[in-house]
């Protein structure tokens, strides 16, 4: 059976790289032009569009994944939304209701759940966002967390247009940063953040000799 379904794709303008090491459950509609790796999984109700890359030993599980997109190496995709050409990984996990909107980049080890990434945005490193609203042109700095559960509640973020959010920033929800504002490096912000504001909260570097 998985023999005829890889034949069917194949000669639908889908290129299988490895017939032996790839998962194929169900049958998914899968766009002419797009490329599967070796070591994919494909599960459930999953609908991938034209020229899509799926880089080896991606999951994607009843999710949508629009056009041009390009997915590289050890992503997971799991009841999510991708928009058109989107670039996600390697190695990154959306879940449970993730939205990545239009030309935006999520990267290396950085995991979304319940959650939009707006147009263009850009979260590439070392992230965890749950629960959280992002606009467009948004850049989400390495190591950067939404710290969204307070121990009884799941609790929302809300990150407005053109915001830059500097590395090793942790957003306590609720909480939001509205648009055209920055957020320094190392920050942990517990109140909302103005338009046109530069919020820090950091304590003074003290150096002490010996």
């Amino acid at each position: 059976v998985i023999s005829l379904q890889v034949d069917r794709l194949e000669k639908g303008g889908v290129v299988i790289e490895n017939r032996s090491n790839f998962c194929l459950y169900g049958l998914p509609a899968i766009g002419k032009g797009s490329r599967i790796g070796s070591g994919v999984v494909i599960k459930g109700e999953c609908r991938i569009g034209r020229n899509v890359v799926l880089y080896p030993h991606c999951f994607v599980e009843n999710s949508r994944i629009d056009d041009g997109c390009v997915i590289l190496p050890g992503s997971v995709i799991r009841d999510s939304v991708v928009e058109k050409n989107v670039q996600l990984g390697p190695y990154c996990h959306l879940r449970s209701g993730a939205l990545v909107c239009q030309g935006a980049k999520m990267g290396n080890f950085v995991e979304m759940k319940k959650s939009v990434l707006g147009r263009g945005s850009k979260a590439m490193h070392l992230s965890y966002l749950g629960d959280a609203t992002i606009g467009r042109k948004v850049n989400i700095g390495a190591g950067t967390i939404t710290c969204n559960y307070d121990g009884k509640n799941k609790n929302p973020t809300r990150i407005g247009d053109h915001v830059f959010i500097g590395s090793g920033t942790e957003l306590v929800a609720p909480v939001t940063v509205n648009s055209d504002s920055y957020v320094g490096a190392g920050s942990t912000i517990t109140e909302d953040v103005p338009r046109h504001a530069l919020a820090v909260a950091r304590q003074r570097q003290k150096n002490i000799p010996g």
